[in-house]
């Protein structure tokens, strides 16, 4: 008989065990000791004890189910979503919210000092409204055959299934307003058996719809869509492929202001989910820059201008370096339509060799960089040679925020101050800014 050498597996301790959580991470869980092991648990807040299983088990750590609960934390809260628990989309609503800033700021300090060696303070936060502040939500569609029903909503955690939501409190209410007469609308449709998604947008002259259909829509199906979008004041827009757009309704063009700028967008364009902390992210990182006439700002990873805009108005001349063609044309647009003349875009892919693109040869003497989650390991060695006064650094992801500081660090910055942005509230989502100058001096 042949034999297959098959390593020994890891075999989980499936008796109850009991804990007690001294501690939250990002994500919302619990952090436990057992026998010199850490152990995650979601549902437990610091100072709860627990009895929970173990899920999965490493050798430096483990995760576990939540059997029974013995005690309650103070921090303990009810939760305002009914869906909360089964929908994917809010991992911490029994989470109070001072103890979810004051853990992420913790995480995020905790990262820094790991990656760098560096003892920051991540205070004061950025705040956030608590409820009503997201302004862009994407949400599921699926029609389930047996029920004849269709669907809308988001993903249970760790799951394919749609949770039908009816409420959704973290949507700015005018959003939230929509999804019940919306999924009755699109339940009414020809084509409900095949919808991919809906996209919900919330522009400051009103709200927009983005519907993924995957077969030609038929007449009646649009004029249905055209009565919903007159009835609740909505710009329609269609997507039969992802690299289309058709506007169902006329209606004027989506634009948000920032700084008391307007800036217009497609409905497809990245724009800051939080209306609230954006403002105050873009008057920080102009405070922090100490813009002055003078000064040549380079803003990598600019998007189409949130805060090129912005530090136009203050300085001589400002670069917005960015990889998605049709935002650096948004963004042109939108310079020529607030009359701002000392703003040139690039279209550039900062993750290529950056030494040769004709941005990299001018002269800048401070830079503010947003990268995607990947961060800026690319440019990071060029911001260096630029050798600008400060530097402000937006983050999505504190693991390759503290990443990329090391470069910045090792070549004699120092970080001057930290903040965690309250991007996302009741979720795992962690955004950052760090300010970083040649001269050790407060900020």
């Amino acid at each position: 008989m042949v034999q297959f050498y098959s390593p020994n597996r890891r075999t989980i301790n499936r008796h109850i065990i009991t804990v007690t959580a001294d501690n939250l991470d990002a994500q919302g869980q619990g952090v436990a000791r057992h026998q010199g092991k850490t152990v995650f648990v979601a549902g437990l807040l610091p100072g709860e004890q627990a009895q929970v299983q173990l899920t999965e088990e490493k050798r430096q750590f483990a995760k576990a189910k939540l059997v029974k609960r013995l005690s309650d934390s103070p921090y303990r809260v009810s939760p305002c979503c009914p869906h909360f628990g089964v929908c994917g989309g809010c991992q911490q609503q029994h989470v109070a919210p001072d103890l979810q800033r004051e853990s992420k700021a913790s995480v995020l300090e905790h990262l820094i000092w790991r990656e760098t060696g560096v003892t920051v303070s991540a205070k004061p936060v950025i705040l956030s409204p608590e409820y009503g502040y997201r302004r862009r939500a994407r949400l599921g569609l699926q029609y389930h055959m047996k029920q004849r029903q269709l669907v809308m909503g988001f993903r249970q955690n760790q799951s394919n299934e749609i949770v039908a939501v009816k409420r959704c409190p973290v949507l700015q209410p005018e959003l939230e307003q929509l999804l019940q007469p919306l999924s009755q609308c699109l339940s009414n449709l020809k084509a409900a058996k095949r919808l991919g998604h809906v996209e919900l947008v919330l522009a400051d002259n009103g709200p927009l719809i983005i519907l993924r259909h995957l077969d030609p829509l038929k007449g009646e199906d649009k004029e249905k869509l055209c009565t919903f979008a007159v009835q609740h004041h909505a710009a329609v827009y269609l997507m039969a492929d992802e690299t289309t757009l058709e506007p169902l309704n006329n209606s004027p063009e989506p634009w948000y202001q920032v700084d008391g700028l307007k800036l217009v967008f497609s409905p497809r364009d990245f724009i800051q989910v939080n209306e609230t902390v954006n403002q105050q992210m873009v008057a920080q990182a102009m405070e922090w820059l100490d813009l002055q006439p003078n000064d040549r700002v380079l803003d990598l990873f600019c998007g189409m201008g949130n805060f090129t805009l912005p530090i136009a108005r203050k300085v001589q001349a400002v670069v917005g370096v960015e990889g998605v063609a049709t935002l650096v044309a948004n963004g042109q647009y939108n310079a020529k339509l607030n009359n701002l003349d000392n703003i040139s875009f690039y279209h550039e892919n900062l993750e290529a060799n950056i030494h040769q693109q004709p941005w990299a040869k001018l002269g800048f003497n401070k830079v503010l960089l947003d990268p995607a989650r990947a961060g800026a390991a690319g440019v990071m060695s060029h911001i260096v040679k630029l050798a600008p006064e400060k530097v402000v650094y937006v983050s999505c992801n504190p693991t390759t925020l503290a990443r990329d500081s090391k470069t910045l660090l090792e070549a004699g910055y120092h970080i001057i101050s930290v903040r965690m942005l309250d991007m996302f509230p009741h979720t795992g989502h962690l955004e950052s800014m760090v300010l970083f100058s040649r001269i050790d001096c407060g900020g």
